[in-house]
């Protein structure tokens, strides 16, 4: 297996931070620095988004015909990479990481052409009404019904959605619902695209223990979608569903991003102050512990790279996305509580207000580092929960792998 970068390759890095370097403001990068959740405020995530946009490089998981880059997925590997080292936010991969792959895989012409332009200049939101009460690891427990009214073509909705992100910005909800109880559980899915602004919608806020309000609870009482928003046939839902998973566990490059924070965490272990006449960082102990968490990621990082090659190939990684997924969902609660051991007293700070950047944010006692540690690592702790739990990635590794 071919492990290093082409010529074109490595061309295509440098022309990536070329681009970083003249057209990432200042301001946005300071905005990701300082922000303690996994998804950004929409104030810097909306603009990142429309320069790349503007670029042409924002469907970077899109194939061409539909509006994307095409990108092979090393390119999408490097393009990724030079993004966590420039500080670049995070953007929402609700839209254009989730729904617009499954909509360009399994959606007819007429609905290529009604949603993706729209997800690429940012006129319309989306969120995920996957998880509910009682069926969250076991999603095909799913309670949520959808009635389809023949003459009308219309589907009624009823039901409940739990840790709905962003469903406060969203105009439109992809959404599994059960369409058929006479078949098993996972034949009688459909998915489905729902518009969020209507009288049948209750969004109930969720705040987290960090402080953030990223999730909802959102309540379907009669709501009301077209069957042509249902993408693919009645009962292909689960089908699609796993599709979609794939992506979210295994569509982005984790390594890069948590290298770049654990050069960040070495930085300032060694300003950081131990208390024994030294740095923070010098102390055996601590410096073992950064070099443990480095392999790991590198590990990991090659681990992807080895994945990418499969995609390259032609071929579906499989259980190996649960695998990435496992791993850089623990390895990065590992890195978030280090970060937090770094600043002694002055990473338990737990500011209330939102955002932690710009003119009003609130004071940091010490560093503003410090002041994001403890956010930071309680937002984390959803990060071995959402895209599936670890529980259910071994599950899947155990299965498909071990043959257990």
């Amino acid at each position: 297996m071919h492990m290093e970068f082409t010529t074109d390759e490595l061309a295509f890095r440098d022309e990536v931070r070329s681009f970083l370097a003249e057209n990432l403001p200042e301001h946005v990068r300071e905005g990701a620095r300082n922000t303690p959740s996994v998804f950004v405020e929409p104030d810097i995530g909306d603009e990142w988004q429309r320069i790349l946009h503007a670029k042409g490089w924002l469907g970077y998981h899109w194939p061409r015909d539909v509006g994307g880059t095409g990108w092979d997925p090393v390119k999408r590997y490097i393009f990724e990479k030079e993004c966590a080292l420039a500080d670049a936010p995070s953007l929402s991969v609700l839209g254009l990481k989730l729904v617009a792959p499954v909509i360009a895989a399994y959606g007819t012409p007429e609905q290529k052409a009604r949603f993706l332009p729209r997800i690429l200049d940012g006129t319309e939101k989306w969120c995920q009404g996957y998880s509910e009460p009682g069926a969250g690891s076991d999603l095909a427990s799913l309670k949520t019904r959808a009635v389809l009214d023949e003459p009308t073509q219309t589907y009624t909705v009823n039901g409940s959605k739990i840790w709905t992100t962003h469903a406060h910005y969203a105009d439109w909800m992809f959404c599994l619902a059960r369409t058929d109880l006479a078949v098993k559980k996972q034949a009688g899915i459909s998915f489905l695209l729902i518009p969020m602004h209507q009288p049948g919608i209750t969004i109930r806020p969720i705040i987290t223990l960090a402080n953030d309000h990223e999730v909802n609870q959102v309540f379907l009482d009669d709501a009301q979608t077209h069957a042509q928003y249902r993408i693919g046939a009645a009962g292909q839902g689960w089908e699609i569903a796993k599709f979609l998973l794939e992506n979210e566990r295994g569509g982005s490059c984790a390594a890069p991003r948590l290298l770049a924070d654990i050069g960040k965490l070495r930085a300032l272990a060694r300003e950081a102050p131990s208390g024994t006449n030294g740095a923070y960082g010098h102390l055996p102990s601590v410096e073992a512990r950064i070099v443990a968490l480095e392999l790991e990621a590198l590990a990991l990082e090659i681990t992807e790279l080895r994945g990418l090659a499969e995609l390259k190939a032609g071929r579906r990684p499989g259980a190996q996305t649960s695998l990435v997924k496992l791993v850089a969902s623990s390895l990065r609660q590992k890195i978030d509580e280090a970060f937090v051991d770094i600043f002694g007293p002055h990473g338990l700070q737990l500011p209330i207000e939102r955002p932690l950047y710009g003119n009003a944010a609130p004071e940091p006692i010490g560093s503003r580092a410090a002041q994001l540690a403890t956010p930071t690592y309680l937002n984390g702790r959803a990060w071995t929960i959402f895209g599936g739990t670890n529980e259910v990635q071994k599950t899947i590794i155990a299965k498909t792998v071990l043959g257990l």
